[in-house]
């Protein structure tokens, strides 16, 4: 159901089974699929492309003009994959001519007042807490939680499976499978909860805490820790993950293990 006090323009492409609320705003050039929810006073703007059984809550502004004085109005898009909940005052921006379009993936979750800038790219099933910031050109793989008030560092790698602590500003790639916290942003140690909440086997977090072992916590250059991981770990899909994420990090990776200090 369409109300009567929104406005939305003919020229958009709107699926079956659509509610869209009172006083939001849908514009020319925008797509919206089925069994979609917007609540009320939402913008969506040319370029969006929503996806089925999403849910945008009150105040969210999609796909609105980047936040980058080198964008020069070319056609670019903000994707937003099925079953995606984008709650109160999201910001999602489009694409600049460098990437095209930001994505956000399936099945993920904005808490309110997340930003989500310009050619970011969001793997599935990840979430992002209240306040979280992202400037542009940033990558977040699968299954990432990002804690409330996180500012990410424009062309950040996030990798898959990660859990950052809420408040961490996040200067550096983060490597997958790991938990991080502290000032500058640091190893705590393998994301081991959410690792068995999705079907990891404790063999396989032992083996992905080994790894990390020689990278983390012994205190090695980081050359030197890939090389002894390559020769003292069995090679295998989450040792390769691993080393291939790290080799490709051009920001750097974040610091090492540094344990908590009694007060």
């Amino acid at each position: 159901m369409i109300s009567p006090l929104a406005v939305v323009s003919s020229k958009a492409t709107i699926g079956k089974n659509v509610s869209i609320g009172p006083f939001t705003v849908v514009h020319d050039d925008v797509v919206i699929g089925d069994n979609t929810k917007i609540e009320n006073s939402v913008t969506v703007f040319d370029g969006a492309r929503i996806g089925a059984g999403c849910h945008i809550f009150p105040g969210a502004v999609i796909s609105a003009v980047p936040q980058d004085l080198k964008y020069a109005g070319e056609i670019t898009f903000a994707e937003i994959g099925d079953n995606t909940i984008i709650r109160e005052f999201v910001t999602v921006n489009k694409g600049t001519i460098a990437a095209g379009k930001t994505v956000l993936g399936k099945n993920n979750l904005l808490m309110a007042y997340t930003h989500v800038a310009h050619d970011c790219m969001i793997g599935n099933h990840c979430i992002l807490a209240n306040g979280v910031t992202l400037a542009g050109h940033i990558t977040i793989d699968d299954y990432a939680i990002i804690g409330g008030l996180c500012a990410v560092h424009q062309f950040v790698h996030i990798g898959s499976h990660v859990m950052i602590s809420g408040g961490s500003l996040v200067r550096k790639d983060v490597p997958p499978y790991t938990s991080s916290a502290h000032e500058p942003l640091a190893y705590i140690g393998v994301n081991s909860v959410g690792l068995r909440r999705r079907g990891f086997t404790n063999e396989e977090i032992a083996e992905i805490q080994n790894i990390y072992r020689y990278i983390f916590v012994e205190n090695h250059t980081v050359p030197k820790a890939l090389e002894m991981v390559e020769g003292q770990c069995a090679a295998g899909p989450h040792r390769n993950h691993i080393v291939d994420f790290i080799r490709k990090a051009t920001r750097g990776i974040m610091k090492g293990y540094m344990p908590q200090l009694d007060n």
